[in-house]
């Protein structure tokens, strides 16, 4: 469980840590990469909280909430990297 923990906080800390860094890279190509490498951690995430509930350590209701966020996050992120692509 501890194992588990640790690897969900630290992929819920590599999303935002990862827009801001690309964002500050100021280059296009390089947010992509850093917005996509976010979205490569929300499904991490995604996977991590399946897993814990499979596991037993959290009941489906508990994590309803933070599931609709992430898909709401994930939405973002997919929204903003197509309009960046586009623009090249």
């Amino acid at each position: 469980m501890f194992g588990l923990t640790s690897q969900m906080r630290r992929a819920a800390v590599s999303i935002p840590s990862n827009i801001a860094e690309g964002f500050a890279r100021k280059h296009r190509l390089e947010y992509i990469q850093f917005l996509r490498i976010s979205f490569g951690s929300g499904a991490e995430l995604e996977t991590q909280i399946l897993l814990a509930e499979n596991l037993g350590f959290t009941k489906t209701k508990e994590t309803e909430t933070v599931r609709a966020t992430l898909d709401e996050t994930m939405r973002m992120l997919n929204k903003l990297i197509s309009s960046l692509v586009a623009k090249n």
